[in-house]
């Protein structure tokens, strides 16, 4: 069976937990408590195939705290990373900034492919920012925007705009 170890990080307060939660299935939190540290969930996923054979794969989701004074940490979490995503606050304007120094902790010092990263602008539902698409950072290439409410009960549905405007 393959197996993808998945960093979520970002600042603090961004919603990397909720996130973890969502795509885990795991319970919502309702009242804000920052991680300490790092929280791993696995979850397994068997319908994924690999040179036509169902092998299925494991996925560890590191939720990883975003307080600086964890920093020290970061090269055990980061160790066998398959993938990053970079999750930010869109309603706290000095996030949008900070993911720059995410980025380059995260995936240019560790030598991962930009394949191997997804940025995320989260915000807390009725905040006003559900239309905004924020203004990225010149050192962020152009990419393909995706929006996906996980305050929307199932099903859960990824609207990818593009040309014909589908619906995933």
């Amino acid at each position: 069976m393959l197996k993808a170890k998945i960093l979520f990080v970002g600042p603090c307060e961004s919603g990397k937990t909720v996130w973890a939660n969502f795509l885990t299935k795991s319970s919502d939190i309702a009242k804000y408590n920052p991680t300490q540290g790092v929280r791993i969930l696995e979850f397994e996923n068997p319908y994924v195939t690999s040179n036509n054979k169902g092998t299925g794969y494991d996925s560890e989701l590191w939720d990883c705290g975003g307080d600086p004074k964890f920093e020290s940490c970061w090269p055990a979490l980061m160790q066998n990373s398959y993938g990053v995503v970079i999750i930010f606050n869109v309603d706290i304007p000095s996030h949008l900034k900070e993911t720059e120094m995410w980025y380059s902790c995260f995936v240019q010092q560790q030598f991962l492919q930009d394949t191997q990263c997804l940025l995320t602008a989260h915000h807390k539902q009725g905040s006003g920012s559900d239309k905004a698409n924020p203004a990225l950072a010149s050192g962020w290439k152009t990419g393909r925007r995706c929006q996906l409410s996980i305050n929307q009960p199932s099903p859960r549905r990824f609207r990818i705009p593009n040309e014909d405007n589908q619906t995933w």
